[in-house]
């Protein structure tokens, strides 16, 4: 099978003549440079080590889930349930704990088994019974969110050990930077390695770009879908673990609204919401991006309703220049074949 690119690439240029147009990954890390040091020159306080280490904490349960999520939707599919799935895992973590499940790596492995069979569900009825990605994942996002509430009602727990919750948010010896960034740091180079390394990534594109020709070309489409759903709800549990032990509160509401933000980083790092288009350093770069700028904005006392605006506006630029960037190339190419 042809390996696909993941981003459309112009033709070669004329000896001694460059390419005017940088890829979207370049776009996103740029920009997300620029915003630190505006940031850091303009606004009060997002110099400090301080400010760094709450955008690394921010970071943590929006990457984990992120991943995973950008492999879906290069397949041409979405689950817009994580952030339910996260919630409602927090519930259940809380609900066993109040009721004696004393043992937390008992009480972990039982939250991501969770995680996986919510995920394996969205996965049923998106591979067996055929339904949409979109419409199935809106359905779930809203039942496995009211069963949190139906495990946990409007109560928290929060009396888990103190040297848990202190390690879910320790930096790491000499630094400010939270250590559990590192778990993220090495999930990302698996999944990556995993989307632009293995016969498997380049399944997914083939699956994005075309899901009859991937058929046809021996791709187990079926398979390969409900498997990244599974790997989608059992990542999202794992950052409802991560979530519940960083605010020592495990609660019905917890990641509440999450999904957009995850939604959003997978798109501004230039991955297609059509499938068979994105990279996943694009997306780390986006989740950094939001996360810092979301944070200095806060610094400098922007309004919450000003910031849904602007994520929201760059969900849309998030759809809008890979594509504009993709004609520009398409253009170039043919000025130079004429």
């Amino acid at each position: 099978m042809t390996e696909l690119s993941t981003t459309a690439k112009a033709a070669p240029a004329a000896p001694g003549r460059r390419s005017l147009v940088v890829s979207w990954d370049v776009v996103v890390l740029v920009a997300l440079v620029l915003v630190a040091v505006v940031g850091a020159a303009t606004i009060d306080g997002v110099a400090s080590p301080r400010f760094w280490r709450f955008v690394t904490l921010e970071v943590v349960p929006i990457a984990i889930i992120a991943l995973p999520m950008t492999l879906v939707v290069i397949t041409g599919e979405i689950d817009l349930s994580v952030a339910s799935t996260l919630g409602l895992t927090c519930a259940v973590m809380g609900d066993l704990w109040a009721h004696g499940v004393t043992s937390l790596p008992l009480l972990i492995a039982l939250c991501l088994l969770l995680g996986a069979v919510l995920g394996a569900v969205n996965g049923l009825f998106v591979t067996v019974f055929g339904l949409p990605s979109l419409a199935v994942t809106i359905g779930t996002l809203a039942l496995y969110r009211g069963l949190a509430y139906v495990v946990l009602g409007d109560k928290a727990v929060a009396d888990y050990p103190v040297a848990w919750t202190d390690a879910a948010i320790d930096p790491i010896p000499g630094l400010t930077i939270p250590w559990v960034i590192i778990v993220v740091a090495v999930l990302a180079v698996l999944f990556g390695v995993l989307l632009h390394a293995t016969p498997v990534g380049r399944g997914l594109y083939a699956m994005g770009n075309n899901t009859e020709a991937a058929r046809f070309a021996g791709i187990a489409v079926a398979r390969t879908k409900f498997w990244l759903f599974v790997a989608t709800g059992t990542m999202a549990s794992l950052a409802g673990v991560f979530w519940t032990f960083r605010f020592a509160s495990a609660r019905a509401d917890n990641g509440n609204g999450l999904e957009l933000a995850v939604v959003a980083a997978v798109l501004l790092g230039g991955v297609s919401i059509f499938g068979g288009r994105g990279g996943m350093i694009g997306v780390i770069g986006a989740v950094l991006l939001l996360s810092t700028l979301r944070n200095a904005l806060q610094l400098a006392n922007v309004p919450a309703n000003t910031l849904t605006i602007i994520t929201g506006s760059l969900l849309i630029a998030s759809v809008v220049g890979p594509n504009v960037i993709g004609m520009a190339r398409e253009r170039l190419r043919r000025r130079r074949t004429t």
